[in-house]
């Protein structure tokens, strides 16, 4: 145990120790609240949890993307709200730990609930600061909030999420958020008091008031309720109030059946025709306990009313594109979903839409060019919905389709192709001419009952789907798409644990001098030494890399093992040759790559001249960046090669203007060479063009020597590929190559 732990800690283990609880027993809580009983302690709660909701969704917002949860209890430890990352929710919900249940040290240890409600601060409990091994790999900060001006303590949020995400920022988070809840707490209590106090103070005054005697007949209307009813004071007085249409039949139940009316809600239009809403109140009036008339009273809140409106709308709607938002839509597929699940026919399907190119668009530009960008996109969008369909906006730059009602399948196929010509044409902000694709994940709801979040599961794996199979197209939810989500999610789970495991190791594929057939270089290519499934190639985890963000940390170790490599061979006396490295889109919109590459340099004191980045066409798309990286590049030494040449959006221009030493023909060029006429003018051209701007050429995928034949008949730099050999480890290297130089 960490000595150095705060003492509650330290007291709350020793208390388990003392209980005699075995750490390695999962500890469920034992109490809980029957459905009544939550559903009372719930109600009792409403006003309080809809605050502490809407902040803590805010927080849930600000960390989009990490796996957290919120949990919210009440002041005696019962949880009333779970929020958050599905997969913890599901995990804790194997220990027990679900709504209505219980936290007390007594039964469940030491946990951050319990904890939260005793501290008079916010806490932190992290890893093998619990008591249970189970809780190990968690990390959790909670506090108490309270009713401020008296201390009157309320209940705890607490915030738990996997422990490689833990950062001590989060108590930070947390704080405000529990702040800004007490705040608004505070400020509704106050407001109830001086509601009271105004209904007390104001109620002759701001207020339309009507008296009658004890048979209807009006003895009083002032002039705010001339204002409020649009009916003259001469008008009213003298005449029966329960020939009123508006309110009539009221004043007959108080003056009959002496009831007392509150907060009744009339709506009427005044002679301009706006919308008027009052809230309407009556009651009788008595002398010496006998009725002797009645008191009516209208409090305009029109203002209130549209406001309200206007509320209620934002809160389903986004604020950028008025379309309807997140929980707009998570209502309306709970809806059917119940219908559904009611027997009713009715059939149901989402559309996850992805925009494959909006972050280069934002970073290009600027924020508000992006909001301008999404607000076109939205527009084209809209112009496909059919009848019965809903768009809405997630957040950032995903957007979803929900079709109902339809009667064939097909129709929502032909709905994702129709979605995908939309983006065919350019996108016009201002005088800027944009172009970018959609993915799309499509999930149709089965025949059996599955749950909102499931369904919502589906299209967002089917989406992620889309993207990893080259975007721009649609995949439908399968259940073997689900096998292979899982078997994905498995890798994924064993590539974060790889680097430091070691488990990575670099092959190398030599490039051959055409003119003279010596060795001039090597290509370091990454290969995954799995302990279970053997030798995994790049193909099967680089796109893993990239969506859960190690790609840069995968491709700096690439980087620093290659150059280390390639000094060892130069000190074994093997005659210098160039070393080619991959940088990935992500590692090279890194901020820090330049000093990164210097830091490498220094350590490994390799000759930069040695050293040679390869980018593809589609980072050097990214303007101004682009070329104010690569020159920096450029000035430590390094050389520049543009990788694939020819298969993403090549463009004359940065050829001409960006520092690039080499251009890689793709192999899927070479392979044809001799086959397709139209694939041998393309290499031709491209060495032409290479020449002229006095750039080399390397030929990747070179297999044949009739192809290495007319490569050198058209003055081809430089192959590589299987014909000479392919991607081999150090020693096979070192067997062939260094002992020959």
């Amino acid at each position: 145990m960490n000595t150095t732990e705060p003492y509650y800690i330290t007291e709350s283990n020793r208390m388990c120790i003392e209980a005699g609880m075995d750490p390695y027993e999962v500890s469920r809580p034992k109490t809980f609240l029957s459905k009544s009983e939550f559903e009372k302690k719930r109600k009792s709660y409403s006003e309080i949890l809809s605050v502490v909701s809407f902040f803590s969704n805010k927080l849930l917002d600000s960390l989009k993307g990490t796996p957290i949860l919120v949990v919210v209890s009440d002041a005696a430890g019962y949880l009333l709200e779970i929020e958050g990352d599905e997969t913890i929710k599901s995990t804790i919900e194997q220990f027990g730990i679900v709504l209505g249940s219980l936290f007390i040290q007594e039964d469940t240890g030491t946990n951050v609930i319990s904890l939260s409600l005793q501290q008079k601060h916010p806490i932190s409990l992290i890893g093998e600061q619990h008591y249970h091994t189970f809780l190990h790999g968690i990390a959790c900060y909670g506090t108490a909030f309270h009713y401020t001006d008296d201390n009157d303590l309320l209940g705890s949020v607490s915030i738990m999420m996997p422990i490689e995400f833990q950062n001590p920022l989060f108590l930070t988070m947390l704080s405000q958020a529990v702040d800004s809840i007490e705040r608004e707490l505070l400020l509704r209590k106050q407001n109830k008091k001086l509601n009271i106090m105004n209904q007390i103070m104001l109620s002759r005054t701001r207020n339309g008031i009507v008296i009658t005697d004890e048979n209807g007949i009006t003895t009083e209307f002032n002039s705010f309720a001339e204002k409020i009813s649009n009916n003259s004071r001469d008008s009213v007085m003298g005449r029966n109030i329960q020939e009123s249409h508006l309110t009539g039949n009221y004043f007959k139940e108080v003056l009959e059946q002496e009831k007392i009316i509150e907060n009744e809600e009339l709506k009427f239009r005044d002679k301009e025709g706006n919308l008027i809403v009052c809230l309407f109140d009556a009651q009788p009036i008595y002398e010496e306990d006998k009725m002797i008339g009645a008191f009516g009273q209208f409090r305009d809140i029109s203002d209130r009313y549209l406001l309200q409106e206007k509320y209620n709308y934002l809160a389903f709607h986004d604020d950028l594109t008025n379309l309807p938002n997140r929980r707009y839509i998570n209502k309306e597929i709970e809806t059917i979903i119940q219908a559904l699940n009611a027997g009713e026919g009715r059939t149901l399907a989402l559309l996850f839409i992805d925009l494959d190119r909006f972050k280069i668009i934002n970073d290009n530009f600027n924020h508000s060019f992006g909001d301008k960008f999404l607000i076109e996109v939205s527009k084209r969008l809209s112009s496909c919905l059919g009848e019965k369909d809903i768009l809405a906006r997630m957040g950032g730059d995903e957007f979803v389709f929900l079709l109902k009602d339809f009667v064939a399948r097909d129709y929502v196929t032909k709905k994702a192709e129709e979605i995908l010509q939309l983006f065919q044409q350019p996108f016009y902000v201002g005088m800027k001419e944009l172009h970018t694709t959609a993915s799309i994940g499509v999930a149709i709801y089965p025949e059996y009952p599955i749950s909102k979040e499931q369904l919502m599961v589906y299209a967002d794996n089917a989406m992620y789907q889309a993207k990893s199979q080259g975007k721009n197209r649609y995949v439908v939810h399968t259940a073997e798409l689900l096998n292979v989500m899982m078997d994905d999610y498995k890798l994924e789970v064993d590539l974060r644990k790889a680097l430091d495991k070691n488990e990575f190791v670099l092959h190398y594929q030599p490039q051959i001098n055409n003119y003279t057939g010596e060795l001039v270089g090597f290509e370091a290519l990454i290969r995954w030494q799995h302990p279970t499934l053997g030798l995994i190639h790049p193909g099967k985890f680089i796109k893993l890399a990239e969506e859960n963000g190690l790609i840069t940390q995968i491709g700096e170790w690439v980087i620093e093992e290659a150059c280390s490599q390639i000094k060892k061979w130069q000190d074994a006396g093997m005659i210098p040759v160039k070393m080619s490295v991959n940088l990935s889109t992500q590692q090279f919109l890194t901020r820090n790559l330049i000093s990164f590459m210097e830091n490498v340099l220094e350590r490994t004191a390799i000759d930069p001249a040695y050293l040679v980045v390869e980018i593809t066409e589609y980072m050097a798309m990214e303007g101004e960046y682009s070329i104010h990286v690569l020159k920096q590049l450029k000035a430590l030494g390094i050389g520049i090669s543009i990788d694939d040449f020819g298969t993403g959006y090549s463009s004359l221009n940065y050829l001409k203007n960006f520092p690039i030493d080499y251009i890689k023909i793709d192999k899927s060029f070479v392979s044809e060479l001799m086959n397709n006429e139209k694939d041998t003018i393309i290499v031709k051209a491209i060495i032409t063009l290479a020449h002229n701007l006095h750039k080399e050429v390397i030929a990747e995928g070179v297999e044949t020597k009739e192809q290495l034949d007319f490569l050198k008949d058209h003055q081809c730099d430089i192959s590589q590929g299987y014909y000479f050999n392919k991607p081999l480890p150090v020693d096979e290297i070192e067997t062939i190559y260094l002992a020959q130089l």
